[in-house]
């Protein structure tokens, strides 16, 4: 805090005057007409410069600084709707600074960074898989958007989250379709203060050894069996979740069974498959989680 100021309160005093303003001010003027120590008001500046929430351009000796055109402020939860829209026309315009400026601008808008997975993020993997299939976008243009939208949830995974070592949950996905929901749950869950083990795109290793791999990794990753273990798994076909789940069940056994929980995040329609929970939303299963770890130590 600074004299009496959250940086949200300076962020959006700064961003509301450059808005307002078609040339620009500079950090002395900005420091003037916001009454804040000009030491203060140029400190913040380079971090929302560094955030892509704002631009400088040198004239002469000095520094002006101002909003970028298209860029917009979010007032959430209120905007989720609209920031939703806008991350999605962002995507099919190919506009990548705006994508990474938006989930920026919302990630220092919220205290809950999980809901701009869920409202936002996870709605943009699920409009441009529709695309494609849909036939409205080539794969060339189905994969530029699906990188956009794997740095988007990077910015919110590379928050600084303490961990809670009693809370681990393995991420697999079984196929290529589902790794960006399986990297927005990891994201999630590490929000959350999971230690998360995200192995990505699994379908090369579908193989009868694949059991004895994961159970190897699990020894490695949670030697000492504190508090709980969940293994997520996505896919997009009955036949991958199926797969998954035998392998994960084969490595339980008896000492791990109140202790290691199988998900299934995938449609079940003709194939009956044993797990712990099954949903496709992403909310759910972080709510479904939280409650089996509090459960577990209560």
């Amino acid at each position: 805090m600074t004299r009496g100021y959250k940086i949200e309160d300076i962020k959006e005093k700064i961003l509301d005057l450059l808005a307002n303003s078609k040339t620009g001010f500079s950090g002395l003027e900005i420091s003037g007409r916001l009454g804040i120590n000009r030491i203060t008001v140029s400190k913040y500046l380079n971090i929302f410069s560094a955030e892509g929430l704002i631009k400088q351009k040198n004239i002469g000796n000095v520094i002006i600084w101002f909003v970028e055109d298209g860029i917009e402020k979010f007032h959430l939860p209120e905007d989720f709707f609209k920031a939703r829209t806008r991350y999605s026309e962002y995507l099919i315009s190919k506009r990548e600074n705006l994508v990474y400026t938006l989930i920026r601008n919302c990630f220092h808008s919220t205290e809950n960074p999980i809901k701009i997975i869920t409202e936002i993020i996870v709605p943009g993997i699920v409009y441009t898989q529709t695309l494609f299939d849909q036939g409205k976008i080539g794969k060339s243009e189905l994969t530029f958007m699906e990188k956009m939208i794997s740095n988007s949830i990077q910015i919110i995974n590379l928050e600084n989250v303490e961990t809670d070592q009693k809370k681990n949950v393995i991420v697999i996905s079984a196929d290529s379709k589902s790794t960006l929901f399986s990297d927005a749950i990891s994201t999630s869950f590490h929000s959350d203060g999971w230690q998360v083990y995200s192995l990505g795109d699994m379908s090369s290793s579908i193989d009868v050894l694949f059991d004895l791999d994961l159970q190897k990794f699990l020894t490695k990753v949670w030697k000492r069996k504190m508090g709980i273990m969940i293994i997520v798994i996505f896919s997009a076909t009955e036949e991958g979740l199926q797969f998954f789940a035998e392998s994960v069940k084969s490595i339980r056994g008896k000492s791990l069974k109140k202790r290691l929980y199988l998900v299934l995040c995938g449609k079940l329609e003709k194939i009956k498959i044993d797990a712990d929970f099954i949903d496709e939303d992403l909310e759910t299963v972080l709510q479904w989680s939280q409650a089996t770890f509090e459960r577990s130590v209560s």
